[in-house]
């Protein structure tokens, strides 16, 4: 009878857990389901966002591609410059809001990389993308 009572008492505790184990299941489930309505509302937003504010003309040493290859910080900048078209440091700080000796190094970095020109006037220096009728 002892013997019964343990094979009994074996397959109650195999019922409990399996309980458990569905209930965890649904928990989860739920939670997933949750998760999917606020990803679901989060594409919904993103469609019905604007997109960001790149210039329509893009240079051509500054291409779509060119600024897709460069680093984030250093596509900030040259966004910038496509909007501004001729700029200073100052002026690049102001719109990324970020210090000015940083842009001004960014920009630096721009130009040795063959993307900007710069030009000083007085103690400014200006920099700006060089069309393609003024290179030939």
């Amino acid at each position: 009878m002892s013997n019964k009572t343990g094979e009994e008492n074996l397959k109650a505790k195999e019922r409990t857990f399996r309980k458990s184990e569905i209930q965890i299941l649904e928990k989860i489930k739920k939670s997933l389901d949750r998760l999917n309505e606020k990803m679901e509302v989060i594409i919904e937003l993103q469609k019905r966002q604007e997109p960001r504010n790149i210039p329509e003309q893009l240079p051509d040493a500054l291409d779509v591609m060119t600024l897709l290859s460069l680093p984030d910080h250093l596509r900030k900048t040259a966004i910038t410059i496509c909007k501004l078209g001729r700029a200073t440091a100052d002026e690049v700080a102001e719109q990324t809001k970020r210090a000015r000796a940083v842009e001004s190094a960014y920009l630096n970095q721009l130009v040795l990389m063959g993307y900007l020109k710069k030009e000083r006037v007085g103690r400014k220096a200006y920099f700006y993308v060089e069309k393609e009728e003024n290179k030939k």
